[in-house]
């Protein structure tokens, strides 16, 4: 197999060095944003917000469908509103009425899918993924060559600009945890240097905890990234003398950040850390700044909008259903006014760095991850609050059923007391006779195309959920 896909390999490398040259050359206006005021910001947004409008008015059945009646030349950021929420749904069973160029369609990106046997490009210069994301729920996605260099450069320019700023200039080592292979975009997306003479090694996030342990000690990284629970099990490791590396900066991502490894993480490495949330639809939506609370919104390329359940906007300081995003950055595929299925909350007042850009908190997790039951509605919280605080358990995946709850948890907790504390918690919450079962295992099943722990569960993932058994 290895020799099948040398000449993949090699062709793909060529045209990623080319492609990294245009995220460098981007970055160096992306670091410039980030200096920029507000009025600065809301200008450039609106813009980009009627140039991609206009665009996908004109090149996109789908889109033209949906801003019939708007005037492209003039909309505000107000004036989606007026547009239907576009979801996940709509995404994948319109897919050819969404692309604007008349070389792809579903067919053939599948076809691409199908045949890869490493990364590639198009010859139209474009790179498909698919994803389950978080829902769980496949979805066949296209990035154009400028798309992409955007995205990465948002995942980047935070830390680009202070490692500029660092005193430091010795030789780094960048250590990505990522899904190591096709079709997830992960991969490309984190696989670049940003500080100069910066190398970088990807480690497969998906293979046995043991194997990514050993090969990240040793690498001996100085800088880190890759998957949230992936690095909260380092962080762990390290705290218990299995693991000696002392990485500069730490950056995380795919999953949500829980106060478990954020906490393991500080206690570990004392080391500068960002947090990322971004989706393979949108790109990047947001990134800590590593100084102060919560992420900075790539307001420059991304529109949020939190919103009620029928999709009106909400005050700041209001509770929200859900976040609509409206991507300014892909022509190719665009995604207006899309249903990213996770709540945000805004914060208020300047950052500790000084950027301009807004602020939402730390992704909690998808309303999505929330287990509903005939009585009751049971946030994901409700279990991590119990599990991610165990300091007996080191990973754990919680599996909605019909009346409860079935849990698997790696290490060696007490399993009655959690039990009884679960079932308890799920009481207060409006169940009346809550069933939790849980098993120890040695290690959990990562979600095979992207290496990504799927943590909850519900009953509405599970094909086969409420079915007899076959016989």
């Amino acid at each position: 197999m290895a020799e099948s896909i040398d000449g993949p390999r090699q062709t793909y490398s060529r045209l990623r060095a080319a492609h990294l040259n245009t995220v460098a050359a981007s970055l160096e206006d992306h670091i410039a944003r980030l200096s920029w005021s507000r009025r600065q910001i809301e200008s450039y947004q609106e813009r980009r917000l009627r140039a991609l409008l206009g665009y996908a008015r004109e090149r996109s059945p789908f889109h033209a469908r949906r801003l019939h009646g708007l005037d492209t030349s003039t909309a505000s950021v107000a004036d989606l509103e007026r547009l239907p929420v576009m979801t996940k749904q709509d995404a994948q069973e319109n897919w050819d009425d969404i692309v604007t160029t008349g070389d792809l369609d579903r067919d053939h990106a599948e076809n691409i899918l199908a045949e890869q046997q490493w990364f590639g490009y198009t010859p139209g210069s474009q790179q498909i993924f698919s994803s389950g994301g978080s829902s769980g729920v496949r979805g066949v996605y296209v990035w154009d060559w400028e798309f992409a260099a955007s995205v990465s450069c948002l995942a980047w320019r935070m830390q680009a600009a202070q490692e500029r700023r660092s005193a430091s200039h010795s030789p780094t080592l960048l250590a990505v945890l990522a899904a190591g292979g096709p079709p997830h975009a992960s991969t490309p997306l984190f696989d670049v240097p940003t500080a100069p003479q910066m190398t970088t090694l990807v480690i497969p996030a998906g293979d046995p905890f043991e194997d990514v342990r050993a090969a990240v000690a040793a690498a001996r990284p100085s800088h880190l990234v890759g998957y949230a629970t992936v690095i909260g099990k380092l962080a762990r490791a390290t705290l218990a003398g299995d693991l000696a590396i002392s990485p500069l900066r730490v950056s995380t991502n795919s999953e949500p950040l829980f106060d478990e490894d954020r906490l393991a993480i500080g206690q570990a490495w004392n080391a500068q850390l960002h947090n990322l949330w971004g989706s393979t639809e949108i790109g990047v939506q947001a990134v800590g700044c590593g100084l102060g609370a919560g992420l900075h919104v790539c307001e420059d390329e991304v529109i949020l909008e939190r919103v009620d359940e029928n999709g009106t906007p909400v005050a700041s300081d209001a509770p929200a259903a859900r976040t609509l995003a409206t991507g300014l950055a892909n022509r190719t595929f665009p995604f207006i006014r899309y249903d990213l299925g996770d709540q945000v909350r805004t914060l208020d007042g300047d950052c500790a760095c000084g950027s301009a850009f807004a602020r939402v908190a730390d992704i909690g997790g998808r309303r999505d991850d929330d287990f509903s039951y005939p009585t009751a509605t049971i946030p994901a919280g409700v279990f991590r609050h119990i599990l991610g605080t165990d300091a007996r358990v080191s990973e754990y995946q919680v599996k909605q059923t019909a009346s409860g709850a079935d849990i698997l948890a790696v290490g060696n907790p007490d399993v009655d007391q959690l039990i009884s504390l679960i079932a308890d918690a799920l009481r207060q919450r409006g169940m009346s006779d809550p069933e939790v079962h849980v098993q120890l295992v040695q290690r959990l099943t990562l979600q095979p195309t992207s290496g990504k722990l799927r943590r909850f569960i519900p009953l509405s993932a599970q094909p086969n959920a409420g079915k007899p058994p076959p016989g």
